[in-house]
């Protein structure tokens, strides 16, 4: 599995815009701090709690996609039928065949799908933090937008540091 320092892998992946438009995302358009989070597949129970929950970090970085297997028109019918995912404002895009999941070292082999994995990812595609959890265990988004938020200060930042917060000394 991809740690901290490694560079992201690069990428181009067929997605579905907020606006449910089919687009091309690619890892040389990420100049800012950029998340990446995969999932296992759509149209399932978890799934939906999570990514409708990753918009907070928009107000953080631009740069948000989540991924799955599954391929793009799926994404779009599952947008087009689920009223909160309707309304996400990032992309959602199509890793067909688990190319990248296999990459990134984030696929469940048995299960042939993607873990529940999060990559945070500095202006130069080096990962600066990486998490993985079990399929049935759900991410926390605001923990995400903490650490997402921490990496941006540039200090020595606590366990429960939040903005606005002293750095360690």
């Amino acid at each position: 599995m991809l740690g901290v320092g490694d560079k992201f892998p690069e990428f181009e992946l067929d997605a579905v815009d907020k606006n449910n438009e089919f687009i091309k995302v690619n890892s040389w358009s990420l100049t800012d701090w950029s998340v990446i989070y995969f999932y296992p597949k759509d149209f399932t129970f978890i799934c939906p709690t999570e990514i409708v929950g990753m918009d907070i970090l928009l107000h953080e970085t631009p740069e948000v996609i989540g991924i799955s297997g599954d391929n793009e028109f799926c994404k779009l019918a599952w947008k087009q039928s689920h009223d909160e995912l309707g309304k996400i404002k990032h992309s959602l895009a199509a890793d067909c065949g688990l190319k990248l999941t296999r990459e990134c070292g984030v696929e469940d082999v048995d299960g042939g799908v993607a873990y529940r994995a999060t990559f945070i990812t500095d202006p130069e595609g080096v990962i600066q933090h990486v998490s993985v959890n079990a399929l049935d265990t759900g991410r926390n988004a605001e923990e995400i937008l903490r650490t997402l938020q921490a990496l941006k200060a540039g200090g020595l930042t606590g366990c429960a540091w939040t903005p606005g917060e002293e750095f360690v000394v």
